[in-house]
């Protein structure tokens, strides 16, 4: 399916810091609920993961993610959902983070 760049700017895609990972064992595949700093107006929003293949909250803090932030809250469990962590699948079809590889400032919208 095709999409026009209109659609494709609808997306609100931006950068973020993981500021705390806990684990959820809540959820039902292993996953992780994640708090994740945008800055500015967007401040910090929560996000469930199912990324603990990879990763372990202590090496998730601090670390720069993307992230759709303009999707509507989804309930997951007992958390609220507010932004969607992106990954692409390696392999073994497990989460692996996209994020920029240079540092830049947090709430920078991907384009």
């Amino acid at each position: 399916m095709s999409i026009t760049y209109d659609d494709f700017a609808k997306l609100d895609i931006r950068v973020g810091r993981i500021t705390r990972a806990e684990p959820f064992p809540e959820a039902r595949k292993p996953a992780f609920k994640l708090w994740v700093d945008f800055g500015g107006d967007l401040g910090e929003k929560r996000s469930s993961a199912q990324i603990t293949r990879h990763y372990t909250p202590e090496t998730l803090i601090g670390r720069q993610v993307l992230a759709v932030v303009n999707f509507p809250p989804r309930q997951i469990g007992k958390v609220l959902s507010e932004v969607l962590v992106l990954g692409v699948p390696d392999a073994d079809g497990e989460v692996v983070l996209i994020g920029p590889d240079h540092a830049v400032p947090d709430g920078g919208r991907l384009f």
